[in-house]
């Protein structure tokens, strides 16, 4: 990175440069303790004469090699081959109605909060507006390390059960919105993609607008026939940017389905994954008549529904990570 010239290249510099930070996640934890012990033989020495002068010193020490063994033991779990990879997370509204969409909006919004919390960005790639409110889907790639490994987490039906604000007599509604996390694959990917396999739509993009997004062609939608998966993206303002995009997505997607194939662990989701709908959730919100936020994977909740709401998810995702960890 300190070599002339390195950033003459800034898609091959970003590279390396993502490459450094998920080494240096696995490294400095271990620095850190390493340093931390070497403190702690220290004052064992200083203390052979005069323990009690070393004692609070000692019980600080101890206290922060166990936050540090906490944190190897949760990058132990992120073990997986695609785990340091960039997220493609991809949201849509399901049973419930205006409710639905307004859901998959609310928890758009709080993938963008978590992400925020914890060092992410977030490029938008796809957000196709309802009618009435919230969204029908849309798609964001969380960009750093171990950002698929840790959303991965966040894979399925989620569950939200409130006083709808749409609904004029103040009655409870029950709504649903699905989420799907695959890791962000590069062009060096082996996944085949035949042209003829492919319907590509061109379309208005349905942002802002400008003096260009709205008014040419530049948004695209490509479907693969054999699969049914549809992917788009409109947020470039050129055609070729935007086919790209959705390229890397829809490999992505691809990849992720042939290791369900194989794995069988995400079968159920792509080949005959249900509706979203009752019956189908990983966690459910609850704001009326009391909050509460639950996985029902791992039992791991909590009365803070607004915290979770605003991104505090952390504590659902090592839950899930733990329980996979402890089934191997």
């Amino acid at each position: 990175m300190t070599q002339p010239g390195f950033w003459d290249q800034p898609e091959r510099a970003q590279t390396v440069v993502q490459k450094k930070k998920t080494c240096v996640q696995v490294v400095e934890p271990i620095d850190g303790l390493v340093r931390l012990i070497e403190d702690g033989r220290v004052m064992l020495e200083l203390g052979e004469e005069d323990p009690a002068a070393v004692e609070a010193d000692l019980v600080d020490i101890e206290q922060k090699i166990a936050a540090k063994l906490d944190q190897l033991e949760f990058q132990l779990m992120l073990g997986g081959e695609h785990d340091p990879m960039n997220a493609i997370v991809t949201l849509q509204s399901g049973a419930g109605g205006v409710d639905a969409s307004d859901w998959a909006e609310m928890l758009l919004r709080m993938y963008v909060k978590w992400a925020a919390k914890n060092d992410y960005q977030i490029e938008e790639t796809d957000f196709q507006k309802a009618e009435e409110a919230g969204i029908k889907n849309a798609t964001i790639v969380v960009k750093g390390p171990y950002a698929y490994g840790r959303l991965k987490a966040e894979q399925g039906v989620h569950r939200l059960v409130r006083i709808s604000p749409f609904d004029g007599q103040g009655r409870r509604q029950t709504s649903f919105a699905s989420v799907e996390v695959v890791p962000e694959l590069d062009d060096a990917a082996d996944v085949e993609i035949r042209k003829e396999d492919l319907k590509v739509d061109t379309f208005r993009s349905s942002g802002a607008g400008g003096q260009h997004v709205n008014k040419t062609e530049s948004a695209i939608r490509i479907t693969h026939m054999p699969t049914g998966i549809v992917v788009s993206c409109q947020a470039e303002r050129s055609q070729h940017k935007n086919r790209e995009s959705a390229m890397r997505t829809l490999r992505s997607k691809l990849y992720q389905l042939e290791l369900a194939k194989r794995e069988a662990e995400l079968a159920k989701f792509y080949g005959d994954r249900g509706s979203i709908s009752w019956g189908n959730q990983i966690r459910s919100y609850v704001l009326q008549p009391y909050q509460m936020c639950k996985d029902l994977r791992t039992d791991v909740e909590t009365s803070d529904v607004h915290g979770v709401l605003d991104g505090s998810l952390n504590p659902f995702i090592e839950g899930y990570l733990k329980q996979r960890k402890d089934k191997k």
